[in-house]
């Protein structure tokens, strides 16, 4: 792992591309270990499968809860950065972590405790649920790990170190593809222990990871937070982060509820269906995956813009980063279709899931350029101070488009998936170039947390 040099890491802004590459493949070692699962499971069961997809939907949804801190984290360290007030950075880490930690446990104390009665409300088959349990109990038992990996992470990426954290993905996948083969097939004289193995595997591979980067972040800090920085609660600190936080993660939040009640239309649709949706968002999610790491990218280099009392520059870097996802994402689309059919059928044995699924990969071609607009600049928003707006724009148009709009196409005018995904179409672009017209409007650049920083500065 490449050693830190501390000043190089606070005195020089890194560039979008030297920021992304290793963001892009993070992300994209985070979605292996979702398809090792899918692949693996797949050759063991297609009901495991369906299954664990929809338990990592809901523990996806439940760690959207700790991003609330994570997000709020890599944007303040990063504007002290850029504001050149290091000073603070090393208890503001510590508060971050603690927590988290605590927004962990209480998530961790729910989904041991309701877990099987909200997946029987996101309408999970009787004939899934055994499957379903095994997985939860653990994964969902030892969320809080996630918490801690994600502040971990957050802090070494608002100090540019996006490498430091790519390599510990690639730890992490080693660990957990391992742990996975051991699961289901044996090994020596250890058993097949089948979907509760798996689970194992992935908790583990997360704890590794956590601890990884909890190292870098300690040696890259100007000192070492003391145990008492870690057990106290500063209230400002805490006001900083949730300031920043409950508005940015409010978006993705409502966003994931509202996709768990699409995926209670899904459900109405069969199995083949969810199995369907497994199988093909995946792939669709490989093309979000460049939007994303350009949007993260983004986020870091705006903070430290305004950090710095820079609004132009920081205004160029947002349209900027939007041509090139959406270019990207077009390209990337394009490619995808091309080998759609050869990863479904590597994916499944299953026809009518292939057939299907590579239908719904057209729709990439419309869905992805939207995509790019909503993460980038909302994460330039966000990052700008200008947290709420998204928000407010999502939930009427989440909740007043998307989801009535998926019920409309896919169920009742009986388009089934092809028409949930044009829903989700729809939904996209119409948020997105509200967002390109808030951007461009620069009202960001009056945000009263600019107008913070320009005084304390």
């Amino acid at each position: 792992m490449h050693a830190i040099n501390k000043h190089d890491t606070l005195d020089q802004t890194p560039t979008l591309f030297a920021l992304t590459w290793p963001i892009f493949i993070e992300l994209a070692l985070n979605l292996l270990m979702g398809i090792v699962d899918t692949f693996m499971l797949g050759r063991y069961d297609d009901k495991a499968v369906a299954a664990v997809g929809v338990v990592n939907q809901l523990n996806n949804t439940m760690i959207l809860l700790f991003a609330v801190v994570a997000t709020g984290t890599t944007i303040l360290i990063a504007r002290k950065i850029g504001a050149g007030n290091r000073d603070e950075v090393p208890q503001f880490a510590a508060s971050a972590l603690t927590m988290n930690f605590a927004f962990g446990l209480i998530i961790s104390a729910l989904l041991l405790a309701e877990g099987e009665s909200i997946l029987r409300l996101m309408g999970l088959q009787e004939e899934l649920m055994p499957y379903a349990m095994q997985y939860s109990h653990i994964t969902g038992g030892f969320i809080f790990v996630q918490a801690l990996l994600l502040t971990a992470s957050a802090g070494l990426k608002s100090h540019g170190l996006t490498r430091q954290v790519m390599f510990v993905s690639i730890a992490m996948n080693v660990i957990h593809i391992g742990g996975n083969y051991v699961a289901l097939n044996g090994f020596v004289d250890i058993p097949s222990f089948g979907v509760p193995g798996v689970a194992v595997s992935t908790v583990s591979s997360r704890a590794l990871g956590f601890t990884l980067m909890l190292v870098l972040l300690l040696r890259v800090l100007d000192r070492k937070p003391g145990l008492f920085d870690f057990i106290r609660l500063r209230i400002r600190h805490v006001k900083e982060l949730l300031g920043i936080g409950v508005p940015a993660a409010g978006e993705q939040i409502s966003y994931n509820v509202s996709q768990l009640v699409i995926t209670s239309f899904i459900a109405m649709l069969g199995v083949t269906a969810m199995i369907t949706r497994i199988y093909t968002f995946q792939i669709i999610y490989l093309i979000t995956l460049f939007s994303l790491a350009i949007a993260q990218g983004t986020q870091i280099l705006v903070a430290r813009r305004v950090g710095a009392r820079d609004p132009e520059g920081a205004y160029r870097i947002g349209f900027r980063s939007l041509a090139y996802g959406v270019g990207i994402s077009l390209v990337i689309a394009g490619f995808y279709n091309l080998i759609g059919g050869f990863l479904l059928n590597l994916l499944t044995d299953n026809e009518e899931v292939v057939t299907m699924g590579r239908k719904l990969l057209l729709l990439a071609f419309l869905l992805e350029p939207g995509r790019a607009f909503n993460l980038i600049l909302i994460s330039a928003l966000r990052a700008a101070g200008d947290v709420r707006y998204p928000v407010y724009v999502g939930i009427v148009f989440m909740w007043g488009l998307a989801v009535p709009s998926a019920y409309l196409f896919g169920i009742h005018l009986g388009l089934g998936l092809f028409g949930i995904l044009m829903a989700f179409v729809m939904d996209e672009w119409i948020r997105g170039l509200m967002m390109a017209y808030r951007w461009k409007s620069m009202r960001w650049a009056e945000t009263h947390e600019i107008i913070k920083l320009s005084d304390a500065k």
